[in-house]
């Protein structure tokens, strides 16, 4: 079975319980970045996006693609989950934003060559399906000199988390160096961890040039609804979340001179 028929139906099983417990954060910080909703207007991950061909890939309900529509940006809203996208389109109803959503996995995308000018996500695709497979197909998509920029869960992190306790732990209790896919949750969908010079390798591979990495840290007042991330002097003492802004040089490939 593909890892993507799995998470699908694990999204679509615990979609309506994630916005039950995320949609206030989410939406009160639709421009910002992972789990502690840090400003983009900070961190300056994307620059500007005014007529810009822009996919978020892996949207859930879509409050980043809402904010960068209104910014002026042509925004296309992927997700593996059908469900996920019920939720996207009572948002943008609600918004009275245009925004096209597409129902497809992240591995296998139904867009032509050289599509857009920006990839991301805040999560998402990138944490969802293995970058392996990702970072090609957004190296196939994006037009040369496009952005991919992603945040996903910092290996160390993922290291040390504790399923005991079902906590993150200050011992590491994983391997680091990932290669398959981790249950995130018991029943739900797979995540796909990789070092960091596991995501390096393969973005220099496929033609990317790195502009930023960053290891985010919350600051003292930050707050989340994401409590296998907390708690705040873990976040503050260890990294979390890892943060690529990559621009597309070219198109060579691993297995060419």
């Amino acid at each position: 079975m593909e890892d993507f028929v799995r998470n699908r139906a694990a999204w679509d099983a615990t979609s309506d319980e994630y916005q039950s417990r995320h949609a206030g954060q989410l939406e009160r910080n639709p421009e910002a970045w992972g789990v502690w909703s840090l400003p983009e207007s900070d961190l300056r991950i994307l620059g500007d996006v005014a007529s810009r061909d822009v996919l978020e890939y892996g949207c859930g309900a879509a409050a980043w693609s809402i904010a960068l529509a209104k910014r002026g940006a042509r925004v296309t809203a992927l997700d593996n989950s059908s469900r996920q996208l019920e939720h996207a389109s009572a948002a943008l109803a609600r918004a009275g934003v245009d925004v096209r959503l597409v129902h497809a996995p992240a591995e296998q995308t139904p867009f032509a060559n050289e599509s857009f000018d920006i990839v991301f996500c805040d999560h998402g695709a990138m944490s969802y399906a293995a970058p392996e497979r990702t970072i090609p197909e957004a190296a196939r998509i994006l037009r040369p000199g496009g952005l991919l920029a992603f945040s996903v869960e910092h290996p160390v992190h993922a290291s040390a988390w504790d399923d005991a306790t079902g906590a993150v732990s200050r011992t590491l209790g994983r391997p680091y160096f990932a290669t398959g896919g981790v249950e995130d949750s018991a029943g739900g969908p797979l995540a796909f961890p990789r070092a960091v010079s596991g995501y390096v390798m393969l973005l220099l591979a496929y033609g990317f040039g790195i502009e930023k990495l960053l290891e985010p840290r919350p600051p003292l007042t930050a707050t989340t609804t994401y409590t296998d991330f907390a708690p705040l002097d873990w976040a503050r003492a260890f990294p979390g979340e890892l943060i690529f802004a990559a621009r597309l040089a070219g198109r060579r490939r691993p297995d060419e001179s």
